[in-house]
């Protein structure tokens, strides 16, 4: 993605982070997850773009970086469920962070 300005807003699905203190088996189920992160950028012609590079596809454009982000967000939302309903993946703990509005 060509832009402008380039930030990394964490925040979207975020995996539990693993503890110093866990068991093995808790170990490796927290290393099978994942965390996924939204990219924006705004381009050239003041647009935002946000895209989550683990989930091929999914980007969004907003007038605003929250916009373009939020949009982003609630795709790769929409992608994770569908590969859970299809068995594409399993499904395994997650904590999932918004911030208020």
């Amino acid at each position: 993605m060509a832009g402008l300005r380039n930030e990394q807003m964490q925040g979207m699905l975020k995996s539990a982070a693993a503890s110093s203190g866990s068991s093995p088996a808790q170990d490796k189920t927290e290393a099978d997850m994942t965390q996924y992160l939204i990219e924006c950028e705004q381009e050239e012609d003041g647009r935002w773009l946000a895209e989550v590079p683990e989930l091929p596809g999914v980007l969004a454009y907003g007038s605003t970086a929250d916009l373009a982000a939020s949009k982003a967000e609630a795709l790769a939302l929409r992608v994770l469920a569908e590969r859970l309903e299809t068995q594409e993946c399993r499904p395994v703990p997650l904590s999932i962070s918004l911030a208020a509005a």
